[in-house]
């Protein structure tokens, strides 16, 4: 059985160790862009500054205390953990990588393989598989004590959600990125999915979670009490944050509509395009 929880911050090395492996491979690749290619511009201001968010989300959701609490007490926030990783890190770091650079991780077959799981309903099977896979009470009793699995099922979450974000998010022409009314039905849709397996936390009678039930809770809250947290967060946190952000997008549609009227999709388009054109 785990001790009651330490509030003393101690670091986790191996976070800071991917955390600062990422963002210098990700700095010395623009540093390599531009030395091959003086003239052009490897990546914007914004692309620098929301894959820097990215990698620090990363680094957040893999440090203490939501590393801590996340593996050795409470459920809840390894759901915590997994919204970070899946609907904050996965965007921003997808948002701020350039096509260029993209290109030379998805090289030939890879690339086709991308385009495939990126068409929007195999994204959202794709992501929502792994979502019910990763949340299966067998896998989640496995992992919790095999650090190997664990990581495997966290990079596993981090693949899916990159695949999930591309309909929206792409930086590649390959991949093309929705309309605005489509990417707010397909958001919607994304929102609604993980319903089923949050309802399976949220109104299950018993605890699913055999390694939660040995654990001490902070805060005096049970297993089955924090399990049912674990699956409203899952579904209004998760929620939440999507509607946001089709809120977003439905605005600036209609922003561009009422300035460009009927050439607003033409003129979206183009400067969606125009931004992912590699120089």
């Amino acid at each position: 059985m785990h001790p009651p929880f330490d509030w003393t911050w101690h670091p986790h090395p191996e976070a800071w160790a991917i955390a600062g492996t990422i963002l210098a491979w990700y700095f010395w690749m623009l540093r390599r862009r531009r030395a091959e290619n003086p003239m052009s511009e490897p990546a914007t201001k914004r692309q620098r500054k929301l894959f820097v968010a990215g990698t620090l989300v990363l680094l957040v959701a893999g440090e203490w205390p939501i590393h801590d609490l996340a593996e050795g007490y409470l459920y809840s926030v390894h759901m915590v953990q997994h919204m970070l990783f899946t609907l904050l890190a996965a965007p921003l770091l997808l948002a701020g990588t350039p096509a260029w650079l993209v290109r030379r991780l998805l090289p030939g077959p890879l690339l086709r393989l991308a385009r495939f799981a990126a068409r929007p309903l195999v994204a959202l099977a794709v992501a929502n598989g792994v979502l019910v896979l990763t949340h299966w009470p067998a896998l989640v009793n496995a992992s919790i004590g095999n650090e190997l699995l664990h990581f495997g099922l966290h990079v596993l979450v981090l693949l899916s959600a990159f695949v999930m974000w591309m309909p929206v998010v792409s930086p590649l022409l390959e991949i093309p990125i929705l309309s605005k009314p489509a990417q707010c039905g397909y958001l919607f849709l994304q929102s609604l999915v993980p319903t089923v397996p949050a309802s399976f936390l949220t109104f299950g009678d018993a605890p699913l979670y055999r390694a939660y039930e040995a654990f001490p809770h902070p805060f005096g809250v049970t297993t089955l009490s924090d399990q049912r947290m674990a699956g409203l967060i899952m579904k209004i946190v998760g929620g939440a944050i999507l509607w946001a952000l089709i809120s977003v997008i439905w605005f600036s549609w209609m922003s561009l509509e009422d300035r460009e009227g009927i050439d607003a999709f033409a003129h979206a388009a183009t400067d969606r395009d125009l931004d992912r054109v590699e120089i």
